[in-house]
């Protein structure tokens, strides 16, 4: 019997006090905007989402500078309810750019893939260090992407590695599923348009880092998009880990990127050289 997808994508509906998660994302993240060392909406392309929130480490110990990336299923939320993920990485001395973009359907999901590349760029132009692209749920969809890419493609004065490592939190990496889902009212997406964003049917990232993370909690529709990103690319020679946390859904699994104790961020400082 065929999963039913519309059950297993909806995060929401899988998790009912999901509101409360949320509103507390936003009130952590401006808690830790009033405290943090940072730069707020710097603007790396022509539209008003396409700004990243920079906030640094009181000293930088690290070889590479962090691109978190949101969730949201392409078409929702916002930097402003992520800032508080900054703050692991930032106390074990990694800078940390919350990226904004442009939503589904007012764009289309490739032209998503091109800002969150646009970003990156914009990064390693101002401070010539490697992006670690991180994201959470939609935004592992966009790190992976970042990963797969061919940067000289992008700009042919661009570092081949420009991202030399991905994390990725519940990503998603195969999109032909949300084709059965009212995910894709917004999206738009057809079979093929699918397969063509899915980081999953690229060329793979062969001698590069991704890692696949996903809450132990969450539908084994997700689970599998993890487990399977790291088996294929693993097999093509990418350097795959995947790991689930214990007993976290697709809302509590990031959790761990406020706390600088935590696996999570001493991974992904591990990740970028600090």
């Amino acid at each position: 019997m065929s999963p039913d997808y519309e059950a297993e994508y909806n995060n929401r509906a899988r998790v009912p006090e999901h509101p409360a998660i949320i509103a507390g994302w936003h009130a952590d993240a401006a808690a830790y905007r009033d405290e943090a060392l940072s730069e707020l909406g710097v603007s790396y392309g022509e539209s008003a989402r396409q700004i990243y929130d920079l906030f640094k480490p009181i000293e930088v110990r690290s070889r590479a500078i962090v691109l978190f990336i949101h969730g949201g299923y392409w078409q929702g939320l916002a930097p402003s309810y992520f800032s508080h993920l900054a703050r692991g990485p930032n106390r074990l001395g990694v800078p940390v750019a919350v990226a904004g973009y442009d939503l589904c359907p007012q764009v289309e999901l490739g032209h998503i893939v091109w800002e969150l590349q646009q970003a990156a760029a914009a990064l390693w132009r101002r401070f010539r260090l490697p992006v670690v692209a991180a994201g959470h749920s939609a935004g592992g969809h966009l790190a992976a992407c970042l990963l797969a890419t061919a940067w000289r493609n992008v700009d042919p004065g661009l570092p081949e590695h420009l991202v030399p490592a991905a994390y990725g939190i519940s990503g998603l990496y195969n999109l032909k599923p949300l084709t059965e889902t009212s995910v894709n009212a917004a999206l738009g997406l057809s079979m093929e348009a699918a397969e063509r964003e899915s980081p999953l049917f690229w060329p793979a990232p062969s001698g590069l880092a991704m890692d696949a993370i996903v809450g132990g909690a969450e539908s084994e529709e997700y689970l599998k998009q993890s487990r399977r990103i790291v088996d294929v690319w693993g097999l093509s020679g990418a350097l795959t880990r995947y790991e689930e946390i214990d007993g976290a859904n697709h809302f509590t699994v990031v959790a761990g990127l406020a706390d600088p104790e935590s696996g999570m961020s001493r991974r992904l400082a591990a990740l970028s050289g600090a």
